[in-house]
């Protein structure tokens, strides 16, 4: 019995220690007229547990961040109104002390920019400008740096809402798992966009048969995610406060489920923000501002995609905008714009429910988290 009881506690040792990792945490920021703009910690994960490495100073409103997938460079927005221009920031990271290098910088040609995606192979990124109304390809040479060579798409029309949707508001740029195709959800138009993708071409932007997906009316689409099988996409619908499901295959989407995000009979404003499905594919999770202030929890049917609601986590911070799941799938924080603090949860791999860890991560509205491992 005896030794039973050691064999299983070495085996859970073991199973700790294989998923105990170290990560530096990127956060993009709102700087409000500081000098503080990306803040870079290191978090070890289960425990959470953070210290600052580092702030990136100088540039303003970096509220977008994007991290090649080799974890050696970042690009950041800078997400600039109407009386500046938008710009687009490449970094080399040092794997060792996750400090950030500034490379170079360029015009995003549009107002606020506020997504910035990389292509599979690190050739291309591609940035949303949401009062612009348009989005843009950059070409990245060997060295992460981006180039001169560009393609800018403008987008056309409105929706019904004529406060929010008086013209198009591109709101994420996505490349599908295949790196084939872009899709763009547009806040304005009610419609994400389908583009087909070439990186090897220098106008690597073009059309596709469908051309997009409808989404409803007064919804604004904001972001989406796919699941692990790439057979499945979710939107999030920032208006309406709801969740689309679509089926997906070579450049075409088909509706399959359309869920509200919030409790039965809210009255609040409504102002989704984020989405993300865990990295086992079992479970989505998606952000609600204002009034809400929580996350939602579905869990994920693997033969349909059909999402059913588990419940919703309430938050300690405010306004809680982009959210990440850690790769291992042990922790989930979330940026909380108005609080100034990143919210750390533990969460139950099996259930999917969340518990919020003694963890007080601090910066100046936090709206972006990406990982990337030490040492990688």
């Amino acid at each position: 019995m005896k030794k039973q009881v050691f064999l299983a506690f070495i085996t859970l040792f073991l199973s700790s220690m294989a998923s105990a990792q170290d990560y530096y945490l990127y956060t993009g920021t709102y700087t409000k007229g500081s000098k503080d703009g990306i803040h870079i910690f290191k978090i070890s994960v289960p425990s959470g547990q953070t210290t600052l490495v580092d702030i990136v100073k100088d540039i303003e409103n970096p509220s977008y961040l994007a991290v090649s997938k080799d974890g050696r460079f970042l690009y950041a927005v800078s997400e600039m109104a109407s009386d500046h221009k938008g710009m687009i920031y490449a970094f080399q990271l040092d794997p060792q002390t996750g400090k950030a290098q500034l490379l170079n910088q360029k015009e995003s040609r549009g107002e606020a920019p506020c997504y910035i995606s990389i292509s599979e192979n690190r050739k291309w990124i591609t940035v949303g400008n949401y009062s612009g109304g348009n989005l843009i390809a950059y070409a990245i040479d060997k060295d992460g740096k981006l180039t001169d060579q560009y393609q800018l798409v403008h987008h056309e029309g409105k929706g019904i809402n004529p406060k929010r949707q008086e013209k198009p508001h591109v709101h994420s740029t996505v490349f599908t798992p295949d790196n084939k195709y872009l899709l763009v959800p547009d806040l304005g138009t009610d419609k994400v966009m389908i583009y087909s993708f070439n990186e090897k071409k220098n106008l690597p932007i073009g059309g596709t048969q469908q051309g997009f997906a409808k989404i409803t009316d007064g919804s604004g689409p904001r972001h989406l995610d796919f699941h692990p099988n790439g057979k499945w996409v979710y939107v999030i619908e920032e208006m309406g406060g709801t969740i689309s499901g679509w089926k997906y295959s070579s450049g075409t989407m088909e509706k399959f489920q359309h869920i509200d995000a919030h409790p039965e009979n809210y009255q609040g404003s409504r102002g989704s923000a984020d989405i993300h499905i865990s990295p086992d594919g079992k479970f989505l999770y998606a952000s609600n501002r204002y009034e809400a202030n929580n996350l939602v929890i579905y869990s994920i049917d693997a033969k349909t995609g059909m999402l059913k609601l588990l419940g919703f986590q309430d938050l300690p911070g405010k306004k809680p905008r982009n959210f990440a799941i850690d790769p291992t799938g042990q922790l989930l924080l979330v940026a909380n714009q108005d609080s100034d603090s990143v919210t750390v949860f533990q969460r139950n791999q099996e259930t999917g429910l969340l518990q919020v860890l003694p963890v007080e991560i601090k910066a100046g509205s936090p709206v972006c988290l990406k990982f990337v491992p030490v040492g990688k």
